[in-house]
């Protein structure tokens, strides 16, 4: 019975994971219908740091002085810039498109972690990092008629998530001694005046605040922060201790369906070619993390019974 609870309580994590993700990507563009792109992604850091700060001050200690410069830069390269360009480039494109490319991250972290962090090249990684390529060449061009600030709208998003892959291989260089969860919350506590700094300098404090459409782009932003954001990483490594990297890491196929279906709501256009470059690069996703995953479980069988693994 226990056992049963377990899983259950693991895939409502699991499901909350993909819906709130997923919901990111049509809050950019709500919050972007009264604010601008700049003004939206700094209420989504803002936020998140806030509810972040307890957590961040519990944790500081933990994070040794000589690691705080990567702290800060993980920060920048994972959140801060990433929530920018997403919301850039959710000006011009839709909101689901965004969903869509941001399932590249698994890829351009291998793609990545071979280029500037010497990882040992292995041809099914970079024969997955080819597959998922050709699915986001269909999925960009499977609307016919493609002009060009439409491709360069979608290299925002894209830029985006090859930041997210060069983060991703900087904490596990760097910072692979200190909990992650330090790592997220500290970075977003040392970006709280920054960010101030900025809503001041783009004019936010001047607007009618409680005038109907900038309160609830502002009330969509910061939900987008509070629960895209904070909510999402404290689950995300709670269903790490519960149930593995392995499992959890599984949101990345959830992700992009659920951004889908906002679109649809939306009313977005979105056709069978679009799909099925999403599918593609589900495919790419897998062929690259699928050996690792392998790897990974016959490593837990050789130590078991020799050792216990334990997150602190």
């Amino acid at each position: 019975m226990s056992t049963y609870r377990g899983a259950l309580i693991n895939g409502i994590v699991f499901a909350a994971l993909c819906v709130i993700w997923g919901s990111s990507f049509i809050l950019m563009k709500e919050g972007i219908k009264h604010l601008t792109p700049y003004q939206v992604a700094t209420i989504r850091i803002l936020s998140a740091g806030v509810v972040l700060l307890p957590v961040a001050v519990r944790l500081w200690k933990n994070i040794p002085p000589n690691k705080l410069g990567y702290v800060f830069l993980s920060g920048v390269l994972g959140s801060f810039f990433p929530a920018y360009l997403f919301c850039i480039a959710e000006t011009k494109i839709d909101s689901s498109l965004a969903g869509f490319l941001n399932s590249l991250t698994p890829v351009f972290t291998i793609f990545t972690g071979l280029l500037f962090f010497g990882q040992v090249f292995q041809l099914h990684k970079l024969i997955g990092v080819l597959i998922a390529i050709s699915g986001m060449l269909v999925m960009l061009f499977a609307k016919g008629s493609v002009n060009m600030q439409y491709l360069s709208y979608s290299s925002f998003a894209l830029v985006a998530t090859v930041l997210y892959g060069l983060n991703i291989n900087l904490v596990g260089r760097h910072l692979h001694e200190v909990g992650s969860l330090a790592v997220v919350a500290v970075s977003f506590a040392m970006l709280l005046l920054p960010c101030l700094i900025i809503l001041w300098v783009t004019g936010y404090f001047s607007l009618p605040l409680t005038q109907s459409g900038v309160l609830f782009s502002s009330g969509a932003s910061s939900v987008l922060g509070i629960m895209g954001t904070a909510v999402a990483t404290i689950l995300f490594y709670i269903l790490i201790k519960r149930s593995g990297g392995l499992f959890a890491s599984m949101v990345t196929y959830g992700i992009p369906f659920i951004a889908l279906s906002w679109g649809v709501l939306a009313g977005e256009t979105i056709n069978g070619w679009q799909i099925v470059g999403l599918v593609i690069i589900l495919a790419g996703v897998y062929v690259t993390t699928r050996w690792k995953k392998k790897e990974a479980e016959g490593s837990r069988k050789e130590e078991a019974g020799s050792k216990k693994y334990k997150i602190n």
